[in-house]
């Protein structure tokens, strides 16, 4: 749901960030100028092969460090988040999955038009080579849903839904957290 009044006027389109301002009438009847920033939606993906979990360390030409993160990316024009879910995993791993399944979607900011959406993709399959784009290195790690506890508790995977990394670490330290999330992610 868009946070931008259909009142609002575009006052500056950016590559990936657009600025919206209107008019908001205050509660003691004058008139001040409100803001908020659009940008396109982003998936991000829990993906499966086995008894592992994918994950990315992940370079960019804009980073001085490579990073750790999940398999996602943006949501192009048109293109609803499940399908952008899949052409971003296709895309950046080569894999494909027939069992989808949708954590969460949120917003996670009040100012930024924006709705990150996570998934769950199970059993995913090897079909193609990575197709990345210009800007990306992208190297694929296989680990255990322990390796990836530590890892979230540590700090060290970063990239994902804030809400869902939250989890995971109290899922590092309470045994129902962690069978709920074993389950959604393995389905066992």
């Amino acid at each position: 749901m868009s946070k931008i009044p259909d009142s609002a006027k575009k006052v500056f389109s950016g590559v990936i960030f657009d600025v919206w301002q209107w008019e908001q009438e205050m509660y003691d009847g004058t008139h001040a100028t409100f803001e908020r920033v659009s940008r396109p939606s982003t998936v991000e993906v829990i993906m499966t092969v086995g008894d592992k979990i994918v994950i990315q360390r992940q370079s960019q030409p804009d980073r001085a460090e490579p990073f750790l993160s999940l398999v996602g990316g943006r949501v192009e024009v048109g293109e609803d988040m499940l399908e952008a879910a899949k052409r971003e995993t296709l895309e950046e791993t080569g894999y494909v999955s027939e069992d989808w399944e949708l954590v969460s979607a949120r917003q996670p900011s009040g100012k930024i038009d924006w709705t990150i959406s996570l998934y769950v993709a199970r059993n995913a399959k090897k079909v193609s080579e990575q197709n990345l784009d210009a800007g990306e290195k992208i190297e694929l790690l296989m680990l255990t849903f322990d390796e990836i506890l530590t890892m979230v508790n540590r700090g060290e995977l970063r990239r994902m839904d804030q809400s869902a990394r939250i989890d995971l670490i109290h899922a590092f330290y309470d045994p129902e957290i962690r069978k709920k999330w074993e389950t959604l992610i393995f389905k066992r």
